[in-house]
């Protein structure tokens, strides 16, 4: 599948369009088909690290010190349900 990802902080160039692995969903998740998404503020400021200097500290420790912990951005999305993993115990009904 391809994506749009980054993998240091700056500016618009550091974004590429790369094929990435399907990610595989584990029990009682839902995995999706993403039509379209959205470029937010915040995807700015996380791909930039453009972030007021009180927050600097708490914000490379969560978004990555050296480089971005998540690769993608991007959490708006249009989609539509792909397949729902279940676990066989969960579809059993229950005998009284």
């Amino acid at each position: 599948m391809k994506a749009i990802v980054y993998t240091e902080y700056g500016p618009s160039d550091v974004l590429q369009v790369k094929e990435v692995e399907k990610p595989t969903p584990k029990d009682n998740e839902v995995l999706v088909k993403v039509h379209a998404t959205t470029v937010t503020a915040g995807d700015v400021r996380m791909r930039s690290f453009n972030v007021p200097r009180a927050q600097w500290l708490f914000s490379r420790l969560y978004l990555g010190i050296r480089k971005p912990r998540r690769l993608i951005l991007g959490m708006e999305m249009r989609w539509e349900m792909h397949w729902l993993f279940t676990t066989p115990a969960s579809l059993e009904t229950s005998k009284t």
